[in-house]
């Protein structure tokens, strides 16, 4: 059996993470698309314009984000499982300025908190450990996706 050293492992990771979240590096993003550079070019208004007809709005998509983040870094941690309400994360769909910037700090500070406790993982063993990092930068990946789509369309509506 070929194992990857943990190193290794945590390398890849944190620089998949950071190029999704903060610094395009170009692994996989075109320069200035991570989630917290594309978030910082919306407004307030622009995330709380629904994506379709009723569909979610960029809000709704940060928010779900948010409890998405927390859910999983309490699986690291191997907290016991709660019972979640996921249609609460989709619950906020129009937000004030203030409440647009509360939101996006509330995004980097669940992001923070992720990346505290998987750099405090040793050994990479653990189902979750592995799992549920991948989890959420696929699953950030997919909403990155979707909130550039969603700009996209704002853009060529307006």
């Amino acid at each position: 059996m070929t194992t990857i050293p943990s190193e290794v492992f945590k390398k890849e990771l944190f620089d998949l993470l950071d190029e999704t979240f903060e610094h395009t590096q170009g692994i996989y993003l075109d320069r200035g698309t991570a989630l917290f550079d594309t978030l910082s070019h919306l407004s307030a208004e622009q995330a709380s314009t629904p994506i379709g007809s009723n569909g979610a709005t960029i809000a709704g998509h940060v928010n779900h984000l948010c409890v998405y983040l927390s859910v999983l870094t309490d699986c690291i941690r191997r907290e016991p499982a709660i019972p979640i309400n996921w249609d609460e994360g989709w619950a906020l769909r129009e937000v004030s300025s203030d409440e647009w910037e509360a939101t996006q700090q509330r995004l980097r500070v669940s992001y923070q908190a992720t990346l505290d406790v998987m750099k405090a993982v040793q050994t990479w063993e653990g189902e979750d450990d592995i799992g549920a990092s991948l989890a959420i930068l696929a699953h950030t990946a997919l909403h990155l996706g979707v909130i550039r789509q969603a700009m996209h369309a704002l853009k060529t509506a307006g």
